[in-house]
């Protein structure tokens, strides 16, 4: 028995939500294993490399404990923790949720996220972020 078009638009429908739903699950997992085994407590973790190599922090320092922080909503920890990991979430759930809703309309998901403009800028605000928290005016950006 073959399928009719409506029923083969919404099997194909049905897969093309499978990734940004799979992106979530994996996200909730990821979320849900910090928010049980605390970061905070020595040995659960490997040491940031960066870190350990050079005695800096790296742009990443600290979003372990922020995403721990998170999920037990405690969103001024969290900002303690890595502010730019915090600053950033609310760009990631409009992209995924940008995704989410392509995917269910059934049109073509795009190859890049963002303008080459934006992610230029973001990387600069990455390196300035990288550098200013390791320096002696920044130290309120450290974990």
């Amino acid at each position: 028995m073959s399928l009719t078009s409506a029923e083969r638009r919404g099997t194909d429908r049905l897969k093309s939500l499978l990734a940004p739903l799979g992106v979530a699950a994996a996200t909730g997992a990821v979320v849900a294993y910090v928010g049980s085994v605390d970061p905070n407590e020595a040995g659960h973790y490997p040491t940031c490399p960066f870190l350990f190599l050079t005695g800096l922090y790296c742009p990443g320092c600290g979003s372990l404990r922020a995403i721990h922080a998170l999920a037990h909503l405690d969103v001024v920890g969290a900002l303690d923790m890595n502010p730019l990991a915090v600053a950033v979430l609310p760009f990631l759930l409009f992209w995924w949720v940008r995704w989410l809703v392509r995917s269910w309309q059934g049109r073509p998901s795009r190859t890049n996220l963002a303008h080459p403009n934006w992610v230029w800028g973001f990387l600069a605000v990455v390196i300035l972020y990288w550098i200013v928290r390791n320096l002696p005016f920044g130290a309120f950006l450290a974990p």
